[in-house]
């Protein structure tokens, strides 16, 4: 079974707690970035609870080491089950998401290449593995790895192991989730969903990743 995650990026509170709620039914998490957070704040994250869907926080948290802890503290403090950060900001930055995760019984996963075109400008070279390896060194839950290039999931699994890899990039940007289901544990799919006619109807369209 491969999980489905709802990538919430709705700048509207109202129209992302309608989509969530209507949704609901067949996701296994919510991920929220900076477009929904901006304009709801935080306690977005309170308003979702009744649904009893495990919150991702998808903040790509990319700082030193303080910094990063003081926003995975606040994100976890908000209700929020996992945290998404950075790997290229180093061990240390990496290590301060992982302990603020572990203090708060969440998780943490590390980006070690993201799913967009530009992304192969820098993670590429080898890049991305060594990324992959230093989250499976820094204790991380796993990582984020693109739906777009099954090839490129394909071989980060062979250096993190069971460790989760939860896959963006389904749809909109052209990912095939029959392609990537068997390869990741969870995909994140976003636009093809929530900007749908019938959102509901699209999600349940995806079930058969969850059988």
């Amino acid at each position: 079974m491969t999980d489905l995650i709802l990538a919430l990026d709705v700048p509207d509170r109202q129209r992302a707690l309608s989509v969530a709620r209507a949704c609901a039914p067949h996701l296994d998490a919510i991920k929220i970035g900076y477009p929904l957070v901006l304009s709801a704040g935080l306690s977005v994250a309170r308003e979702l609870d009744d649904l009893g869907l495990p919150l991702i926080a998808d903040f790509k948290v990319a700082d030193i080491p303080n910094t990063n802890r003081l926003i995975a503290e606040q994100v976890f403090s908000a209700g929020f089950r996992a945290l998404i950060c950075q790997g290229f900001t180093g061990r240390d930055s990496v290590e301060a998401c992982v302990g603020a995760a572990r203090s708060a019984g969440g998780l943490c996963m590390v980006v070690a290449e993201m799913s967009h075109p530009g992304a192969l400008e820098f993670f590429s070279g080898g890049v991305a593995e060594q990324i992959a390896r230093m989250a499976a060194g820094c204790g991380a839950d796993g990582i984020i790895a693109p739906a777009t290039r099954p090839e490129r999931v394909r071989v980060l699994r062979k250096i993190i192991g069971d460790r989760l890899i939860w896959s963006p990039g389904v749809g909109a940007q052209g990912g095939d989730p029959r392609a990537i289901a068997g390869l990741v544990d969870a995909i994140i799919v976003g636009r093809q969903i929530y900007g749908a006619v019938d959102p509901a109807r699209e999600a349940a369209a995806l079930g058969f990743l969850r059988r």
